[in-house]
């Protein structure tokens, strides 16, 4: 597999069903990236440019959401996620585990 790029992650986020979430580190196993959930969290700070991304379905490990100021407010990322029935409570995706979107489980 040549490296993977911006796109690639793109793609694999286009996949985050609604009212379900992944992780960066998640998604960077999925492109056979060890030790690169920063580098998904960087692809994602470009998701603007392609509106189709739903960039505020990717938390992190403990299913925190840590990329909420990349948004256009702080309240923006949990907004969306509310609205597509995830419940979050101080920045916190409630019930993580039971929503957790592993690609490499789903897209395998």
């Amino acid at each position: 597999m040549n490296k993977p790029t911006y796109q690639d992650v793109f793609e694999i986020v286009k996949l985050i069903p609604k009212g379900r979430v992944s992780t960066y580190g998640a998604i960077a196993a999925a492109l056979s990236l060890k030790s690169a959930a920063r580098w998904v969290g960087y692809a994602l700070n470009n998701a603007h440019l392609d509106p189709a991304v739903p960039a505020h379905r990717v938390v992190n490990r403990q299913g925190l959401l840590t990329g909420r100021h990349q948004f256009p407010t702080p309240e923006f990322m949990q907004q969306r996620l509310e609205a597509e029935g995830v419940k979050v409570d101080d920045n916190q995706v409630q019930d993580f585990e039971k929503l957790f979107w592993d690609p490499l489980k789903e897209l395998s």
